[in-house]
């Protein structure tokens, strides 16, 4: 399918959205599925906590830097050649993960497995945007949610139940296992979406030009990385909720993956509220709705811990309050972000996923440093994540706006 044809009669959960939905998927299955294992990764290793949450450290710096890389490289050669290249890079990278041996050599297969994973995401973003518009955009990534949505609920759980059965290493053979799986369905089921009219010439000058442009376009930067620092809320959520809950809290690590689970279904909710939310509104409006969640969620976090109020109970409220925001705040960010960057779409969906992971990278890596044996840590930095959220979404709008004036 090319740009021709763009339609907004789309069926709700066409082949190819279904394909997108298992690429983006790749990287929650991949962060999630191993988070139950973290106590026994650091006994079998013989490393504490905090280097084991480095490995998640590792693979949010693989992600980041890999996105900037697949992005140019798609808009020159199309959408499926750099995902058979990223696909046989993670799956390769898991068997490694698999029989790691040590602390760092995990942490090291664990960045190549991101930098190959990151690709599925890059492309899948980039291919809406060849099919669509924004508001069909939104409409999109709000499906992609809800398919995407089950890797968080279902892969803390199997990663549990495999954890329990036979092991850590497992979990990374079966990472490879649907690595595989996703890349004979890229190759057999998914059609090319780049028009080839609208490839760009792969010269590094130009590959930095059009990288300028972007970070000099306030409206793309604004909603990028207001998605970003919500999406950075999470990230630190992901890496200190193991600890917080199983080690602070003494939740069973084969039950943690429910609490997870459950903050992910109340993500997939409100991905399907924000779908019916979009028809006829404005993407800003609910978006600025829809901040007041992780903010408020945040704040809540940090001044609980603060005052030394933070039991199970509003912990557990906060974490639901705060994920369930991103089902409407991812979609719609990234739709505004996207909305004007057709001619570039790769190279723009690249840099909106290296500033969000980045920045993912940083908060998980803020709460894995500042390890004090509390719950504060993780509440102050998703606590500045849901604030910055606010301050750049304000931003972007204001900048389309004074564009819109001109």
């Amino acid at each position: 399918m090319t740009q021709s044809s763009r339609t907004a009669t789309t069926p709700r959960f066409p082949l190819w959205l279904l394909i997108c939905a298992s690429l983006t998927a790749l990287a929650p299955l991949s962060i999630d599925m191993y988070l139950p294992a973290f106590p026994t990764l650091a006994a079998d290793l013989g490393v504490d906590i905090g280097s084991v949450q480095l490995t998640l450290g590792t693979f949010l710096v693989g992600l980041a830097i890999g996105q900037s890389f697949y992005g140019p490289v798609s808009d020159r050669f199309g959408r499926k050649a750099p995902l058979y290249v990223g696909l046989s890079l993670y799956v390769l990278a898991s068997v490694a993960c698999a029989l790691s041996g040590d602390a760092p050599a995990l942490m090291a297969w664990r960045f190549v497995q991101a930098a190959g994973g990151c690709a599925g995401m890059v492309m899948a973003r980039a291919m809406v945007r060849d099919r669509l518009e924004a508001h069909e955009s939104a409409r999109a990534f709000s499906s992609l949610m809800l398919v995407m949505g089950l890797a968080p609920i279902l892969a803390p759980i199997v990663g549990g139940a495999i954890l329990t059965v036979l092991g850590w290493r497992a979990i990374f053979w079966v990472m490879a296992a649907v690595g595989t799986l996703v890349l004979l369905l890229v190759h057999f089921r998914l059609e090319e979406s780049l028009d080839p009219r609208r490839a760009t010439p792969l010269r590094l000058g130009n590959v930095f030009d059009n990288y300028g442009a972007l970070l000099r376009d306030r409206e793309f930067l604004g909603y990028s990385l207001c998605a970003g620092f919500a999406q950075s809320g999470m990230f630190a959520y992901i890496a200190g909720s193991p600890f917080v809950l199983i080690e602070l809290h003494g939740i069973d690590p084969s039950h943690y993956g429910f609490v997870f689970g459950a903050n992910a279904f109340g993500l997939i909710a409100m991905s399907q509220i924000n779908a019916a939310l979009v028809r006829g509104r404005s993407l800003d409006r609910v978006l600025q709705l829809a901040l007041l969640a992780p903010c408020g969620a945040g704040l809540l976090l940090a001044l609980a811990n603060l005052a030394n109020v933070a039991a199970l109970p509003v912990l557990l409220v906060g974490f639901f309050i705060f994920v369930a925001g991103l089902g409407c705040i991812t979609p719609n960010a990234s739709a505004l972000a996207l909305a004007h960057q057709g001619h570039r779409a790769g190279t723009a969906s690249a840099l909106m996923g290296t500033l969000q992971f980045g920045m993912g990278t940083l908060a998980g890596t803020a709460v894995s440093l500042w390890h004090d044996g509390t719950a504060l840590p993780l509440g102050v930095v998703m606590a500045i994540a849901g604030i910055g959220a606010v301050l750049m979404r304000m931003f972007g709008r204001r900048s389309a706006v004074v564009a819109a004036a001109e």
